[in-house]
């Protein structure tokens, strides 16, 4: 009973929001709260894959458009930037995620996507926020709402960035190609949040340094020469050449790779014939690669060329495998100094129990082309786990629904207060009147 007790306190203590002097009350909070809720479920109920959030762009436009932001649609596609001025001061940039998964719901909420669309290649999908770019979107808004609002709590320029095709690695590169820090202010400092599936509701995580993982996404064809199965000898088999650079790819992260630098290499799909009794000409592999540092990666992805080459060679190919690297973004590095700095304020703000230090991740984000623009960055992660399941899972070992999982759904109300109260907390750090 005490344990329980204990942790009923620290979760009311943070609801109960603001112990120190740059941070909103409660009461601030709660009085945008309804409208935020509504957001929040409208855009579960209608997500919009990559590159396709037209609607959900056009949403967070109008929105930030009625608090007075200067607002630019169609920035690297659908993204959104928005801009607030409010005197001298540093520039700060906060940026939401707009894309949902191909992703067919089974939480069984009342607002569940029902939605099914046409991806990219023309293939019919469900779609989900299996993600929590809702919750992300929800909090960009209340916190623009918050922070227009409150204009004398701070001073600089404020700008808020919906970001399109996280989920598929472009947004990012698609904005700053678009001119993101040339057609408007260059920041001094970029923030977001991202909810996390593994920190109770009301806590927050942080990581100094490298954070989450450099992604490569590669397709590997391997040749050979197809026949009828019941021939084999009239063949160059490339199943089995795919099966044998399979498990020789694993060496490269057991034997090339230094045990303190994490790597990571994944066959996720092999897809290769079409019947029983016909061996194939062809076989194809789609794998993700993952590192932090790039002397790491680009060892990866050469030793990945190397081995399917010499596979095919010794089984006698006709031909070279053929290598593509068809999407990637770099490791996410959260700069140390503004994690130490945004780390103390949320400690005031939820009390040192609430702010943890989390390990780096594996799982990647390409908010880390901002900081290979050059500015100091951090990703926080909010807990969204309700508390009571992650106690319970953590005493049965039974695991939780992980983010991209069709089950997956926050504890609504305790991980949106609290991101809206990290990211405003984090932005009245550097911008407040009130230090």
């Amino acid at each position: 009973m005490r344990s329980i007790s204990l942790i009923l306190c620290l979760f009311v203590s943070v609801l109960g929001f603001a112990q120190g002097p740059n941070a909103f009350s409660r009461g601030d909070i709660d009085a945008i709260y309804p409208s935020i809720e509504a957001l929040y479920l409208d855009l579960h109920r209608n997500p919009e894959l990559s590159s396709h959030e037209v609607i959900t762009a056009a949403k967070l436009a109008d929105a930030a458009r009625k608090l007075g932001f200067e607002v630019t649609t169609n920035v690297g596609g659908t993204g959104v930037v928005a801009i607030l001025r409010n005197g001298g001061g540093p520039t700060v940039m906060v940026r939401t995620e707009l894309d949902a998964l191909p992703v067919a719901e089974a939480t069984g909420l009342p607002y569940a996507s029902q939605v099914r669309t046409k991806d990219s290649a023309g293939n019919e999908v469900a779609v989900m926020h299996a993600c929590g770019h809702d919750v992300h979107m929800s909090t960009w808004v209340a916190s623009a709402t918050l922070l227009s609002q409150h204009r004398d709590l701070w001073h600089g320029t404020l700008m808020m960035i919906a970001q399109p095709a996280e989920e598929t690695l472009g947004g990012a590169a698609g904005m700053l190609k678009d001119g993101l820090f040339t057609r408007f202010p260059k920041p001094d400092f970029a923030l977001a949040v991202h909810d996390d599936d593994g920190i109770p509701a009301g806590q927050v995580g942080l990581t100094s340094g490298y954070s989450l993982a450099a992604s490569d996404s590669v397709d590997l064809t391997i040749y050979g020469r197809g026949g009828h199965g019941a021939k084999p000898q009239m063949t160059v088999d490339p199943i089995v050449i795919a099966a044998r650079t399979i498990v020789a790819l694993q060496t490269i992260v057991s034997r090339e790779t230094d045990p303190n630098d994490p790597a990571v290499i994944t066959v996720g799909s092999i897809h290769g014939g079409t019947k029983h009794n016909i061996i194939p000409d062809e076989v194809r592999l789609q794998l993700t690669v993952r590192s932090y540092r790039e002397e790491v990666r680009q060892h990866l992805l050469s030793a990945i060329e190397r081995v399917a080459r010499a596979e095919a060679e010794a089984a006698g190919a006709p031909q070279a495998p053929e290598m593509k690297v068809v999407d990637s973004t770099h490791a996410v590095f959260n700069d140390p100094a503004l994690t130490r700095r945004i780390e103390a304020a949320l400690r005031r703000t939820l009390g040192d129990a609430n702010v943890l230090e989390i390990r780096p991740k594996m799982v990647s984000e390409d908010f880390s082309e901002y900081g290979r623009a050059g500015l100091p960055t951090l990703i926080i992660h909010v807990g969204a786990v309700n508390p009571q399941k992650y106690r319970a899972a953590k005493a049965s070992g039974e695991p939780l629904p992980s983010l991209h999982s069709s089950r997956f759904f926050p504890d609504r109300e305790p991980t949106i207060k609290t991101a809206i109260l990290t990211e405003t907390s984090a932005v009245l750090e550097l911008m407040g009147t009130r230090h």
